[in-house]
């Protein structure tokens, strides 16, 4: 798994600490697990692919396609997001930092945010 989960932050074109601080543990937990030392433990794999949108055999045993498939909706804003991410901009850092808070709420607060959402979209489609 030492191996998988270095080519994941590589593929990810992320630093060790990037890629720590997106799953809110420690740089040197990353490095253990990049040379073998450790192996993370059940918690942190399910956090991993939760974060990364990885497969989690693909992550175990090396079988299938390390990313799963992503619905439509999350394919095109995966898309917008390599646009921006290519670009150094304040509108990038935004959404990104939406991201992240979104990502620290607690499942109560993001159905909230979630219904929100569709009931702004729902309102978009009706003025449009």
């Amino acid at each position: 798994m030492n191996e998988r989960i270095k080519k994941l932050r590589k593929d990810l074109k992320l630093t060790q600490q990037e890629f720590a601080d997106a799953l809110n543990i420690k740089r040197g937990a990353v490095a253990n697990y990049e040379i073998g030392r450790n192996a993370p433990i059940d918690a942190v794999v399910s956090l991993i692919c939760k974060t990364f949108n990885v497969n989690e055999e693909w992550l175990r045993s090396g079988a299938g396609d390390m990313f799963l498939e992503l619905p439509e909706e999350d394919e095109e804003a995966a898309y917008v997001s390599e646009l921006l991410e290519d670009s150094d901009n304040d509108l990038y850092k935004l959404i990104k930092e939406i991201m992240h808070t979104y990502h620290d709420l607690t499942p109560k607060s993001k159905e909230v945010i979630r219904d929100f959402s569709a009931a702004l979209r729902e309102n978009i489609k009706k003025g449009s």
